[in-house]
């Protein structure tokens, strides 16, 4: 059965969230306070709604507690965020992932149960600078406030060595924990594997020591 969305707050976004969920198939209902948003979303999402989610008896007449997953996406009214959050935990929502502000606002989703909080500038922000730092990173994702996944390509430096010969975890206290070769994904590779010029290679640990490897091992 394919999973049911709600995503509310239909700015940059969670707007793009919106159309994102609709072209792979989900079903997804768009809400917003603006009818002129509303308008937008209504032919993308597969239901469109226009309301104040800060009033527990709307939620309720939406049906809000049916959905498997609600994307909290409120932009810059951080009290009418928390207040959503709250009054989906309350009418127990399964799953709700919440669009931070600052630390502050993270913080309070923290207490009141919000399951998973993203700060999408900051995030985008921290992934655009390692892309300029290194050639090699495609991408960087933050697990936690100290803690990172990221996609490096394997340079000429690496190339034709051994895992185990590079003692990458022993020297940078990092993982590689699968490796993109062409349409071919190792997941968990042995120490023996042979890493190759163009590897994409899967790291995760601690945002120091990615660092570290990103400047000395590339």
């Amino acid at each position: 059965m394919k999973k049911e969305f709600a995503v509310i707050g239909l700015g940059r976004f969670g707007g793009s969230i919106c159309r994102e969920l609709a072209e792979l198939g989900m079903q997804v209902l768009a809400i917003d306070h603006k009818e002129e948003r509303i308008n937008k979303y209504a032919a993308i999402a597969s239901h469109a709604v226009c309301a104040d989610t800060t009033e527990e008896k709307v939620l309720k007449e939406i049906g809000i507690r049916n959905f498997d997953h609600v994307i909290v996406a409120i932009g810059d009214d951080i009290q009418a965020s928390i207040l959503t959050t709250l009054i989906l935990k309350e009418l127990g929502v399964s799953k709700i992932t919440v669009k931070a502000q600052n630390d502050y606002h993270e913080k309070v989703l923290r207490k009141i149960g919000a399951d998973i909080i993203v700060h999408p500038e900051r995030d985008m922000g921290r992934r655009i600078a390692h892309n300029i730092v290194s050639n090699n990173v495609l991408d960087y994702l933050e697990l936690s406030d100290e803690h990172s996944i990221a996609e490096i390509v394997a340079s000429n430096k690496l190339s034709g060595h051994s895992i185990i010969d590079l003692n990458i975890r022993a020297k940078y206290g990092i993982n590689i924990v699968a490796i993109k070769r062409g349409n071919d994904i190792l997941v968990s590779p042995q120490a023996n594997e042979i890493i190759h010029s163009g590897d994409i290679l899967i790291i995760i640990g601690a945002d120091s020591d990615i660092s570290r490897f990103e400047r000395k091992a590339l």
